[in-house]
């Protein structure tokens, strides 16, 4: 096994029609994923989302779904659990019918409380969330808590991995991009992804923590707020993380992890970037 890539969405050059020509498409470009966007709310038909699942299959390509960005699983309202419950169960939907096997959620904002009772709530939950998947026969679709880029954000590394224990199922979306842009630029450069992927391993184990999830862009950040817009890998600017370390750390460990590129429009393009870098990591 080795690591895949592939974009979060439809990039500017696509030249298909629907998101149901992207498979091929992206198989053309040597690339071997790609990650529905629900983010704006799931608006999906079944019949759409089979003929995505069925050019996906034919072509090798591997699809992960991202839920909608407004859950908050942190948000201690019990209307808001019922919401984020049905927001995540309809991602859940459609991803099954698609073939998509992981589901990347977010884990919610702060609301003026300290992180540890943000955690607390989005701990308790993300065990509701799951038994109401599992009710609905959704047990066979992984969820995916992404760390995140603000910093009055839910989504450090060592929440995100702390919500993963709640379950062997869970599959941490580590975005080193919202990483980056939280640490104000200080998690980027060989020491620090050892440190991220060592992390991983220590709280999942070396073979859970092989399979994570994954997002990347380059990102511009706030001194006071962490992540302000993702960036494309040819802008000038100085923006990271750099890429080539965290290829290099991967494919030393012979992990395979699934990597989605985010980059704003550039998105395919960028990926098929990262995983020429990664191969020629891998000699």
């Amino acid at each position: 096994m080795s690591a895949r890539f592939g974009p979060a969405g439809n990039a500017e050059n696509f030249p298909g029609k629907s998101s149901a020509d992207a498979p091929k498409w992206l198989a053309e470009l040597g690339l071997d994923c790609y990650e529905y966007q629900c983010g704006k709310g799931v608006h999906v038909g079944e019949d759409t989302a089979r003929k995505v699942g069925r050019q996906a299959a034919e072509h090798g390509i591997i699809l992960s779904l991202h839920a909608p960005y407004f859950i908050n699983l942190a948000n201690p309202d019990p209307d808001s659990l019922v919401k984020t419950t049905g927001y995540i169960t309809g991602a859940c939907l459609v991803a099954s019918q698609m073939g998509a096997k992981r589901v990347v959620i977010h884990s919610g904002a702060l609301m003026k409380r300290t992180r540890r009772e943000a955690l607390d709530t989005a701990l308790t939950s993300l065990k509701h969330v799951l038994s109401v998947c599992d009710d609905m026969g959704f047990g066979h679709i992984a969820l995916c808590p992404e760390t995140m880029g603000k910093i009055n954000q839910l989504g450090d590394l060592d929440e995100v991995l702390e919500l993963c224990c709640l379950d062997e199922r869970l599959v941490p979306c580590v975005d080193f991009g919202h990483l980056y842009a939280r640490s104000l630029g200080a998690d980027d450069g060989e020491a620090a992804m050892e440190r991220i992927l060592d992390r991983m391993e220590q709280v999942l184990g070396a073979e859970r923590a092989s399979r994570f999830h994954s997002h990347f862009s380059h990102i511009e950040f706030t001194p006071n707020g962490g992540e302000k817009c993702h960036r494309t890998f040819d802008e000038d600017g100085g923006f990271g993380p750099d890429w080539a370390p965290l290829a290099s750390a991967v494919a030393r460990r012979g992990w395979s992890p699934t990597f989605i590129c985010e980059s704003a429009g550039t998105q395919a393009q960028d990926a098929a970037t990262m995983k020429r870098i990664y191969r020629e990591a891998l000699k």
